[in-house]
């Protein structure tokens, strides 16, 4: 829980603190790096950690990606550029891709999938509670301009530092789950494949717009990247069992359906998250904190409706449906943003929308991990769930890209044509008169590295700013409808696999014994004893008469 509450705080306390962060080192236009940085590094480590604690344990490298965000985050707290806030980000994304994956792999290893429901309250309490707090926090430390001397945006990076150490010494601590090492060839090419092939694909839905999607730099990119997308499949068809990502977990259609899913999700996810705070502190003129507290019923909504369904399913057993109404949810809630959401719209309305996206992901994001762990041998638990998380940031680093992308390249044009409305507009020309130099022609493009002039604009000059905001805002939204309009539809063809009533380390150890069984069968001694056969299982958080 508390690598959990990490790994979900840092999503939520950087987003809403990231204009300031782009402001003060002039930079606005050049935060997708950061972002997309984060999420390339922790997307490729993300499958390394789920097969490498499949091999060794889970607990070694646990305490690694622990170790290694602390640093990231201390590393972010120099930075006097966007760039090299984008280098440190990177670093930090390396331990991130093991602070969630590997933490859903622990809970899966002790609690079975039947139950886990009824601990998903506990779960889902600390990332509907990071989710909450993190743009409070980031909001707030973002606002202020320095504390204890330090500019107050970069304690929105040492604020990890705490946190993590607790969490390391509470994990080495106390975290001991039994593990029967099985000598396995580590995937090393299969690693560096898939960096070769995700990597330049990810540069171009970031730089394409810039590049020109045609220009030589893009074709590289598409090049490098479809040959090293094809070398990883071959790699991992010729590594078998100890591939990254065994490709026989594809054949399980509920796997490989669902981990399509995980990327469109991912992408509509990481699009409305990001939006939304660029509209309330841009359009809206909301600061950092005031931002953080708007976004409140989103947050509430998505906690709220993944405690319902973890409940629900734990009475019953049923999970399909909850992602099926989910993502039917987020695709209404982006038509709303897109028809019902303009640069004056009153912020109650806003906020309502807001929620209704909450309560989408809320009936989405957990069920699919616990559909994809519910699907596969015990064994795979490890690599599974890091598969479900890789494939869930390929969608949102590409989306984040593709995204802010489609923002940037049209929001000039955008404001150029709010301005050439409002020019016969009475009350523009006696805001224009009255401040004749307030802005010039190039005031559109240079929106685009610092936008936070526009506060202090008559009310009259900031408002084609802010609809060409608002406009190319709602190109992203109708996109991202798209996105979810997509999920709903393939959620539909996955299958319900009834829940197991074990869980992976019980389950695991079960398959042991049977195969100690067999083994002594055929080579003609006696089965093993029930006692020494209980003695190798696990004892869990469900043993009551153990607690």
């Amino acid at each position: 829980m508390l690598g959990m509450f990490l790994a979900s705080l840092d999503q939520t306390i950087v987003s809403t603190a990231i204009r300031t962060i782009a402001d003060d080192l002039h930079g606005l236009n050049e935060q997708a790096w950061t972002t997309t940085a984060y999420l390339i590094t922790s997307t490729i480590a993300t499958p390394l950690y789920g097969k490498l604690s499949d091999i060794y344990g889970r607990k070694p490298f646990f305490l690694a990606a622990i170790s290694i965000f602390i640093i990231g985050s201390v590393a972010c707290t120099f930075s006097t550029s966007m760039v090299e806030l984008a280098v440190f980000r990177a670093f930090q994304g390396l331990g991130a891709g093991g602070l969630m994956s590997l933490a859903l792999a622990i809970i899966g290893d002790i609690v079975p999938p039947r139950e886990r429901a009824r601990y998903q309250g506990y779960i889902l309490a600390v990332f509907g509670t990071s989710s909450v707090a993190g743009p409070l926090v980031g909001g707030f430390l973002a606002g202020q301009a320095t504390i204890l001397g330090i500019s107050g945006w970069r304690w929105v990076f040492l604020v990890n530092v705490p946190i993590g150490i607790l969490a390391l010494i509470v994990v080495a601590k106390v975290l001991n789950i039994p593990h029967r090492r099985r000598e396995h060839r580590i995937d090393w090419w299969g690693a560096l494949t898939i960096v070769m092939g995700v990597v330049p694909l990810l540069l171009v839905a970031e730089q394409g717009e810039t590049w020109g999607w045609l220009s030589t730099a893009a074709i590289t990119c598409y090049v490098i990247g479809v040959v090293g997308v094809i070398a990883w499949i071959r790699v991992e068809f010729a590594m078998g069992d100890e591939a990254l990502i065994p490709m026989r977990l594809f054949s399980n259609k509920v796997f490989s359906r669902t981990s399509l899913l995980s990327v469109l999700v991912g992408a509509a996810m990481f699009g409305g998250l990001l939006m939304i705070p660029q509209y309330l502190q841009i359009v809206k003129g909301a600061s950092p904190t005031k931002s953080g507290l708007l976004m409140l019923p989103l947050m509430l909504g998505m906690m709220t409706a993944s405690i319902a369904t973890g409940q629900t399913t734990a009475r019953t057993g049923r999970y399909k449906i909850f992602p099926v109404i989910g993502t039917a949810l987020m695709c209404v809630a982006m038509l709303l943003f897109h028809f019902e959401v303009q640069w004056d719209t009153p912020l109650p309305e806003t906020m309502g929308f807001m929620a209704l996206m909450g309560v989408g992901l809320g009936f989405t994001m957990q069920t699919l991990t616990l559909s994809v762990q519910n699907a596969v041998p015990p064994q795979d638990m490890g690599t599974a769930t890091a598969s479900a998380t890789f494939f869930r940031q390929l969608g949102g680093t590409a989306g984040t890209a593709v995204f802010l992308s489609v923002l940037f390249s049209t929001v000039t044009g955008k404001i150029s044509s709010a301005f050439d409305a409002a020019r016969g507009k009475p009350d523009f020309q006696a805001a224009l008169h009255a401040h004749p130099n307030a802005i010039t022609p190039d005031s559109a493009k240079a929106v685009l590295s610092d936008s936070s002039f526009i506060k202090k604009l008559d009310p009259a000059l900031a408002a084609p700013f802010k609809q060409g905001f608002a406009d190319s805002m709602h190109l992203v939204f109708i996109i991202v409808a798209g996105v979810a309009a997509l999920c709903f539809l393939l959620m539909l063809t996955i299958r319900e696999v009834p829940l197991r009533k074990l869980s992976g380390a019980q389950a695991r150890a079960a398959a042991e014994a049977a195969e100690a069984d067999t083994a002594a069968a055929s080579a003609g001694g006696p089965a093993v004893p029930e006692p020494e056969r209980q003695a190798t299982e696990p004892q869990t958080p469900l043993d009551d008469s153990k607690r």
